[in-house]
């Protein structure tokens, strides 16, 4: 079974960037999806060149509010 990774970078500005590695299709947002809902609202995703080879990273853009 290959390696699975989530990466997260929390900014300045309270947004979180999520990257997914070794996941194919869109397995990668069934993973996050509770993750996601609980951080906040999905800005924006980008597929890198892997998403579309036998491994597919993708990094999302999370919006969270930091009291």
């Amino acid at each position: 079974m290959p390696q699975r990774t989530l990466r997260f970078r929390i900014r300045q500005d309270g947004r979180v960037e999520e990257t997914v590695e070794g996941l194919v299709g869109d397995s990668c947002l069934h993973l996050t999806e509770k993750l996601e809902s609980a951080l906040g609202s999905v800005e924006r995703r980008d597929s890198t060149s892997e998403a579309f080879s036998s491994e597919t990273k993708q990094t999302k853009v999370i919006s969270t509010e930091i009291f």
